[in-house]
């Protein structure tokens, strides 16, 4: 098995060689004339499309009040399953649950690693 500041150090130096593709990419979409014309036709596109979905969205404010509340409702929601899930883990339970198909589902667990 692989050491496990190995594997880290080669995910660094590869997140960097993606870094510098990227950036080589980016520079050379500065330098294309064509691609610069067209850019600012999607610019005066994207501006024009905001002002119709604010124009629109005014008519929906209600529903928007709305659908403001069910998102705040699922993510506390989502932080009390995974509350819930994580308590019965440690109790040795089964975590698991089940659509209104009969389909099961198990809960997926990550670690991530953040500088200390």
């Amino acid at each position: 098995m692989q050491n496990l500041q190995e594997v880290f150090v080669r995910m660094r130096e590869t997140k960097k060689k993606q870094k510098d593709i990227r950036s080589a990419y980016k520079d050379a979409l500065v330098t294309s004339q064509e691609y610069q014309e067209i850019t600012d036709k999607l610019k005066t596109l994207r501006e024009r499309k905001k002002q119709l979905e604010a124009t629109i969205k005014a008519d929906f404010s209600g529903e928007f009040t709305k659908l403001d509340d069910m998102q705040v409702d699922l993510e506390s929601d989502a932080a009390l399953l995974s509350d819930i899930a994580m308590s019965q883990l440690m109790k040795g339970e089964t975590v698991e649950v089940e659509d209104e198909y009969s389909n099961k589902y198990e809960p997926i667990f990550s670690v991530k690693f953040k500088k200390a």
